[in-house]
């Protein structure tokens, strides 16, 4: 039996500041810095072999400080399949502004539907489509061949590694909460 974690990164700036943040590369604050700290403590009984995160340092620097505070040395692989999902032309945005501006009802669809994205964005569909296939290349093998498989991504790469492992419908993976620093543990 092997373990998987999943971890969304802690805090960021623009998740502070209530802005869609995607592909933009933006800090951890300090609370997100604390919430890597809680993250460590929680997984710190798991002997990984492999981390993965994505190529945002929002996920590098949550992952650097849960390996950091175990004292773990294990091969860190980065990749652009476990960013965030693009945001297009809301990215930067405020989140209130917006929805004042398109209306709250388009606003929440592009935010959590399932198959519609924001303009020039992705949806959690199109977010799958490049996540689970590098899930069921890489990180799939890692688990099958025992390895413990420590991932730090964002919240909708790691919703749709979830909505694979726990065979969510759509409906039920949009409703799904994925809160900042909270590892997800499944035992494959």
């Amino acid at each position: 039996m092997s373990t998987l974690v999943l971890i969304r990164h802690g805090q960021s700036l623009w998740n502070e500041q209530n802005r869609f943040t995607g592909w933009i590369d933006v800090p951890l604050t300090e609370k997100g810095r604390a919430e890597a700290r809680a993250a460590a403590a929680k997984i710190k009984g798991v002997k990984f072999d492999v981390a993965y995160t994505s190529t945002l340092s929002r996920a590098q620097e949550t992952l650097a400080i849960i390996l950091q505070e175990n004292a773990w040395s294990v091969p860190v692989i980065r990749h652009q399949a476990l960013n965030e999902r693009d945001y297009g032309d809301l990215s930067g945005l405020d989140k209130a502004e917006t929805a004042k501006r398109y209306g709250a009802e388009i606003v929440h669809l592009w935010r959590r539907s399932f198959d519609i994205a924001p303009p020039g964005g992705e949806s959690l569909k199109d977010t799958a489509a490049r996540t689970l296939p590098f899930f069921e290349r890489t990180i799939r093998l890692d688990l099958k061949a025992g390895r413990n498989v420590l991932v730090v991504a964002h919240g909708n790469s790691n919703r749709s590694i979830a909505m694979l492992l726990e065979n969510l419908s759509p409906e039920q993976v949009v409703a799904l909460e994925l809160a900042t620093g909270d590892p997800r543990t499944y035992e494959i």
